[in-house]
């Protein structure tokens, strides 16, 4: 027995230990960031490899008319807004290079979101206790993650759950705004009059080339350390949808104390269309994959989900991930499969 607490007390001291060792190298790097207050163990965060906005997000987006845009084929993924009015779309081709893009839309300022590693594409109220946050990309991974940080602050945000993880915002969670991860077709079919996300320099980054060829058949993900989940592939798509409709989730309780649906996207395809609770789902073919082929475009099909609210037909915020993604962050919740 006293060896067991023996040992346990070592291993309790290396953790401290290598969590200190993190915080210091942080610091080392620049980091205002208030790192006495967390909400996760310090060693699950991992470096993805570039810097502090190595990934530059964009900050002042260029925008194009839906009519003038020639060079998206129609089946390429793009993430789809419309707020008051106003619809923009955004190319995955684009958001693969950046991960963040801050703007405003119809008078809202948002956050739209892009982790490829996670393929999770997600749109943010941007406004945070009556102020307007900016965000950029630490650079940081968790659970194979995107980890962002707000420029007020330089609070870390979990991108997956847009919850501050560690910092000033600690415990802050940012609301979700419905979007479509949708195809090039299907936005300018719905738009005409819309927008379309260009980039700043278009020789700045190989727009529409995936860095990632592959990677959504691999058979493991690639910088995650944490547990599988059970009885499907963890690369397998699924779709997320919180229900309580409203801000992000903390880990495991699916933002309102509930935990989320979860559907793998193979059972999806196959119903075409499921109705779980409250909510309805659906599916239909004609979008690529952003993370097969070196072309985005030419990525396997892998098609278009939609999520509204039953009662009155309202589009709901909704991911369709890896498995290993909504296990990790919602252990707890099943994958209908």
């Amino acid at each position: 027995m006293r060896i067991i607490r023996l040992l346990f007390a070592i291993m309790l001291v290396c953790v401290a230990t290598s969590g200190l060792a993190q915080e210091s190298r942080w610091k080392a790097e620049g980091w205002r960031t208030d790192f006495t207050k967390s909400s996760v163990d310090f060693a699950e965060i991992l470096s993805g490899g570039p810097p502090k906005d190595g990934i530059p997000p964009i900050d002042n987006p260029k925008f194009e008319a839906v009519s003038k845009t020639s060079n998206l084929i129609d089946r390429e993924p793009v993430i789809g807004l419309s707020i008051n009015g106003d619809a923009r779309a955004y190319p995955l081709r684009v958001l693969t290079w950046h991960e963040i893009v801050n703007d405003t839309v119809g008078g809202q300022p948002v956050a739209v979101t892009y982790c490829p590693l996670c393929n999770v594409a997600i749109v943010f109220d941007a406004r945070l206790d009556g102020e307007t946050l900016s965000f950029g990309t630490t650079g940081k991974l968790r659970h194979s993650d995107l980890i962002m940080y707000d420029r007020k602050t330089e609070s870390w945000w979990q991108q997956f759950v847009g919850e501050s993880i560690v910092g000033h915002h600690l415990g802050k969670k940012l609301k979700l705004v419905p979007a479509h991860l949708e195809s090039w077709l299907d936005f300018r079919t719905r738009h005409p009059e819309g927008k379309v996300l260009v980039p700043n320099n278009a020789n700045m980054r190989p727009y529409g080339r995936n860095p990632y060829v592959n990677y959504d058949i691999a058979a493991t993900p690639f910088l995650y350390r944490g547990s599988m989940p059970e009885g499907i592939s963890p690369m397998a798509r699924v779709v997320v949808v919180r229900r309580s409709g409203g801000e992000g989730g903390g880990e495991g309780d699916g933002g309102g104390g509930e935990e989320p649906i979860v559907v793998a996207l193979e059972l999806l395809r196959k119903s075409a269309i499921m109705k779980v609770g409250s909510v309805q789902l659906s599916w239909k073919t004609g979008q690529a994959s952003a993370l097969h082929t070196s072309d985005i475009a030419k990525g396997r099909d892998v098609g278009t989900v939609s999520v509204t609210q039953i009662s009155d037909g309202a589009d709901l915020a909704y991911d369709v991930t890896f498995a290993f993604v909504a296990h990790a962050f919602h252990p707890k919740a099943e994958i209908r499969r």
